[in-house]
């Protein structure tokens, strides 16, 4: 005789991003058993991006994920830094931390943004489906569900819509309203990333340069026969009003703030300006007093952005990942529930980390000691920046316990 009991229909769940946080969710609610499907407006994974570090907790997370091995095999490995002058001579060396990762005896990882996409759509797999070259357009939520219009695909309707789209995040847009609401600039620093080629034949290691007053570089280079990861950018005490995503514009930004630069960098300008790997950011946080509204929920930069001074964003990333995929698990029968519990659990985390990026950066109305380039404490250790965070495991049968 057949059984008449009927298997309840996965939960159907819209994830907005397809890079670091997006992926991680993705990753966690297939795994406990929802319906996914990742909207990225970009028509392939996005490559570039800056070096990230996977710290503290999220290596648990990592580990917990089956890729920490992976991410330790494609990390940066770098050994060391050099700072330059004008003339490109050599001024200040050091083999024992380097500027995006800190200390090299550190048991983090840092790796390049898009490897650490790669890996985790590797993990992911294909539980998952994909809307490339898409976008929200609308979102109209109920009790029961959220409608969502796309750019280009058909409207559909999920039981939950998770906001992994970044700093610029569309859906807090449409959701929670205007970035000036919640994006809070602070400290004077705006920097790109781009690679271009690795014509200072650098291997495992990076060189900087810094121009009081005009512009810093720092060239990453991981092989002689790859190409190169660039960092160009500036401090405008006064601040600049630039639109998130209009690329030419940022690129002529800078393009205009180098201009009349030292060492290499009109050749790094050229590069740049041909650059389809192009990422422009600034010192900002987005600190809101809810992530939810409802059935739409936000993670990652998207709702607490921390900063790029901590080297501490990809963990809080990560580990909101986790915990919110956890969260709603634990009340399948309860999303809106499980966002509340997902607030109530990572809050504590993140404003705890956002307020140790705000005492670290640097004032605007300090003058910074321009005789003194690049001296030994302004490497950072990340590593003492990182937080603990008491991540629970759920055994998939509504039961948690402490790791």
């Amino acid at each position: 005789m057949k059984s008449t009991i009927s298997k309840r229909p996965a939960a159907r769940v819209l994830v907005s991003g397809a890079s670091i946080t997006g992926l991680t969710v993705a990753y966690w609610l297939t795994r406990h058993g929802f319906a996914v499907t990742v909207v990225e407006r970009a028509p392939h994974l996005r490559p570039g991006g800056h070096a990230l570090d996977v710290r503290g907790p999220a290596l648990e997370v990592a580990e917990r994920m089956g890729i920490l091995a992976t991410l330790r095999d494609r990390s940066t490995r770098l050994t060391g830094i050099s700072v330059v002058d004008s003339a490109g001579q050599e001024i200040f060396r050091s083999t024992e931390s380097t500027l995006t990762g800190g200390r090299l005896d550190s048991p983090d990882v840092e790796i390049l943004r898009d490897d650490l996409c790669r890996v985790l759509h590797e993990a992911v797999g294909p539980r998952v489906e994909y809307l490339f070259a898409d976008s929200i357009a609308s979102l109209t939520e109920d009790e029961s569900g959220v409608d969502v219009t796309f750019v280009t695909a058909a409207p559909r309707r999920f039981e939950l819509v998770v906001g992994a789209d970044g700093l610029g995040s569309a859906v807090r847009r449409i959701a929670f309203g205007p970035d000036e609401q919640f994006i809070r600039p602070f400290g004077d620093l705006y920097v790109a990333t781009f690679g271009m080629p690795n014509f200072l034949g650098l291997e495992r290691w990076q060189v900087m340069y810094q121009q009081p007053g005009a512009v810093s570089a720092l060239v990453m280079g991981l092989r002689k026969d790859v190409d190169a990861r660039t960092y160009l950018g500036f401090n405008a005490p006064e601040g600049i009003d630039h639109d998130l995503r209009d690329v030419d514009a940022q690129k002529r930004l800078l393009a205009d703030r180098a201009a009349g630069a030292g060492w290499v960098i009109p050749q790094i300008v050229d590069h740049m300006l041909r650059a389809t790997d192009f990422h422009f950011y600034s010192l900002s946080q987005v600190r809101m007093s809810r992530w939810s509204r409802g059935r739409i929920v936000l993670a990652g930069d998207a709702g607490y952005a921390v900063s790029l001074g901590t080297g501490q964003a990809t963990s809080v990333a990560m580990v909101g990942a986790y915990v919110l995929a956890s969260e709603l698990a634990m009340h399948k029968d309860d999303l809106v529930g499980g966002i509340a519990a997902y607030e109530d659990v990572l809050r504590a985390y993140v404003t705890r980390n956002q307020d140790i990026a705000l005492k670290q950066s640097p004032k605007a109305d300090e003058p910074a000691d321009e005789g003194q380039t690049a001296p030994v404490g302004s490497i950072p250790d990340f590593g003492a920046l990182t937080l603990p965070f008491d991540l629970e495991k759920y055994d998939g049968g509504g039961a948690r316990w402490r790791s």
